[in-house]
């Protein structure tokens, strides 16, 4: 048997995210997975390092995979692209050791977020961005997104009432960049709570048009409730860019 390591760039927009589910078959995993069954000749169970949202998209998202068949890593990347939907593609294959586990290892993603700033919405972009007709403050923003770098519990950045696990992460930096009428946000941690990347950018999207105040932030870090933040982000502006490993 071996392990193999795959990474996946993926448009999100027709998938109900990654994860399998029992009611549908439009999800990225259930995809892979059945390419991967086919080639096995019994079912497989591939294990993605992030669960991404329906809509949501991927750059470089991170999957494992153990098979028993014989096959290079060229083959199997040219045999899952070949069958994969032309919204799915492996970008690389590679061996790795029997224990790796892409999520439980990961130590590191990056999220990219896109917005679009226009009054007219432009129709090429709308799966890819979100756009917002006011002009946002850029630098409150960036203010704003300091008070977040380093180690803190992200309760209200989390749209799950009830979390079992610690909500205490560690956001590495936060960068905010003009590229023409984009604005491009980048948030690097060693990992995420559900939905809390797109609610980051929300209650910083708030700030940005006054709605909030960059002090405002420390306190809804503070105050530990989902209430405090700001508005869930649309998905579709959403890209997981990278996952790191030490290995």
């Amino acid at each position: 048997m071996v392990n193999y390591k795959m990474v996946l760039a993926y448009d999100g927009t027709r998938y109900n995210g990654w994860q399998k589910q029992g009611n549908t078959k439009d999800t990225i995993q259930g995809k892979l997975e059945g390419v991967l069954g086919k080639l096995e000749g019994k079912e497989v169970e591939v294990v993605g390092a992030g669960r991404t949202d329906a809509g949501v998209h991927a750059l470089g998202q991170v999957a494992n995979v153990k098979l028993e068949v014989k096959i290079s890593e060229g083959e199997l990347m040219q045999y899952v692209n070949q069958y994969l939907p032309e919204d799915i593609a492996v970008i690389s294959v590679e061996k790795v050791p029997l224990r790796f586990h892409s999520r439980l290892n990961a130590v590191e993603k990056t999220y990219l977020y896109r917005i679009y700033q226009s009054e007219i919405p432009d129709p090429f972009k709308r799966k890819y961005t979100t756009t917002i007709t006011e002009e946002l403050d850029i630098e409150k923003m960036r203010q704003a997104a300091s008070f977040l770098v380093g180690e803190f519990d992200f309760k209200s950045f989390c749209s799950l009432k009830k979390y079992k696990k610690s909500t205490v992460r560690t956001i590495y930096s936060i960068r905010i960049e003009e590229v023409e009428r984009e604005i491009r946000i980048s948030i690097r941690g060693d990992g995420f709570l559900y939905h809390m990347v797109r609610i980051i950018v929300g209650t910083l999207i708030e700030v940005g048009t006054g709605g909030k105040s960059v002090e405002e932030m420390k306190q809804i870090l503070d105050k530990k409730d989902r209430q405090a933040a700001g508005s869930t982000a649309s998905a579709q502006g959403l890209f997981l860019k990278e996952v790191r490993y030490e290995m």
